[in-house]
């Protein structure tokens, strides 16, 4: 599982980049992960500013547990929706976040068990194979996300005038990527994101009727105010849900952790550890439950931007957690983010979650991966089409609570079963 040092990085993981870089690249992580942190928290009757302050805190938690070695940012986890709305309209919220606590309990047990064990043995079962087509499918189980953003206005429905935005967010994205020098070269989704909301401001003034951009949020949010909180109580029935849905969030954390490594070109398994990433990953959701935050997870859109940018730094990531618990305590400054229409993050979510599934393919073709041999073509077909047609194992737990396996951590455990039963001798066949 060795990886290829990045020769074209330009800034490392311990690399400090200068003031006037520092800020706008930590700022850069912040917009890519803002949207889907806010909408866990929506989505399941939580704080957004609580969320935005555990991501945050979380965050800097994670790097303190792998000694500032891993750029990754941590924020709210969509594997626990069915959860945390079941167990809270069931037990409440307090439940819901004492079976948060559990999960973070469990992934440090996890940890735990591999720090005694070592992590030699992932590489019998995560080969290249495995590994390339996960990072694959992490990317392009994005992708249906950053289209419908792209197409799609608010009530969900198709819009070319939408879809107009983001190709022009798109198209300034991609030109900032290829053709930017210097610093500017460095901070391509910054410059799409304020092209895009600048073109739809201005479209919106042109054509009132199909203003994106509304202010009104902004105006009636406060400058400043603290997060609301809630901490948690136990029960063996929540605590049990929440401990079974890392089953696959562990999955996830695997093809995760394998990505930012092969991405950054290093071995994170080795240095600091798989046993810290687990154990910082679990940490910052037991850190979480105590807020009422949701359990948090390593994210996608923040490996995009890695992968764009060649930016490795943890500096950088750690600076994206300190702005991101800053906005938490300034509802006005995360109203006037929420403004950014749905289109232009989807703009630059196309090349972004494209670059996560490019890295896969990279893999794929560094390790030379023989797709001549049967072994390898079928092990590679079923994660793909398991992780990006939307593969779901689901079963009910209770009245009112399901557990569901599905996507990239399906499609994890899938490939890995494969590669454990699909006998090696098949490949001279």
């Amino acid at each position: 599982m060795g990886n290829k040092p990045s020769s074209k990085k330009l800034y490392g993981p311990a690399d400090k980049p200068p003031l006037g870089q520092w800020i706008p690249l930590s700022i850069q992580h912040v917009f890519a992960m803002f949207g889907a942190t806010i909408l866990v928290p929506i989505l399941t009757g939580l704080s957004p500013s609580t969320a935005l302050f555990t991501a945050g805190t979380g965050t800097l938690l994670y790097i303190l547990i792998t000694q500032a070695k891993v750029p990754a940012f941590l924020g709210s986890s969509f594997a626990f929706i069915p959860a945390l709305i079941g167990v809270s309209s069931v037990y409440g919220l307090p439940y819901a976040m004492g079976g948060a606590f559990a999960s973070g309990v469990f992934y440090c047990i996890v940890a735990w068990i591999i720090k005694k064990s070592g992590y030699n043995w992932l590489g019998k079962v995560l080969p290249p194979v495995v590994i390339g087509s996960v990072i694959v499918v992490i990317g392009l189980n994005l992708a249906p996300t950053a289209m419908g953003m792209a197409m799609n206005d608010s009530n969900g429905n198709y819009s070319l005038f939408c879809l107009m935005i983001a190709v022009v967010t798109l198209a300034v994205t991609i030109i900032a990527n290829i053709f930017s020098k210097g610093f500017f070269s460095i901070i391509p989704l910054l410059i799409g994101l304020f092209s895009g909301y600048l073109f739809a401001l201005v479209m919106g003034m042109a054509f009132p009727a199909y203003a994106l951009i509304d202010f009104q949020g902004v105006k009636e949010a406060l400058w400043f105010g603290l997060p609301t909180f809630a901490f948690p109580k136990f029960n063996i029935v929540p605590m049990l849900t929440f401990i079974i849905v890392s089953l696959a969030t562990i999955c996830e954390h695997l093809g995760d952790t394998l990505t930012i490594s092969k991405v950054v070109g290093k071995n994170f398994y080795e240095e600091p550890g798989l046993h810290r990433t687990l154990a910082g990953d679990g940490i910052a959701t037991l850190w979480a439950s105590f807020w009422g935050g949701p359990p948090n997870t390593t994210y996608g859109e923040n490996i995009g931007v890695l992968a764009l940018t060649r930016v490795y730094s943890v500096w950088v990531t750690g600076g994206a957690a300190v702005f991101a618990v800053f906005l938490s305590f300034f509802p006005k400054f995360g109203a006037l983010i929420q403004t950014i229409p749905g289109p232009v993050l989807g703009g630059i979510s196309m090349l972004l979650f494209g670059t996560i599934a490019s890295s896969g393919l990279r893999t794929l073709v560094d390790s030379g991966v023989d797709y001549e041999d049967k072994r390898n073509l079928t092990i590679s077909s079923v994660i793909l089409v398991i992780g990006i047609g939307g593969g779901v194992i689901t079963f009910a737990m209770g009245d009112s609570m399901q557990f569901s396996l599905g996507g990239v951590a399906l499609a994890t455990l899938v490939g890995i079963l494969l590669n454990l039963v699909l006998p090696v001798e098949e490949a001279t066949n």
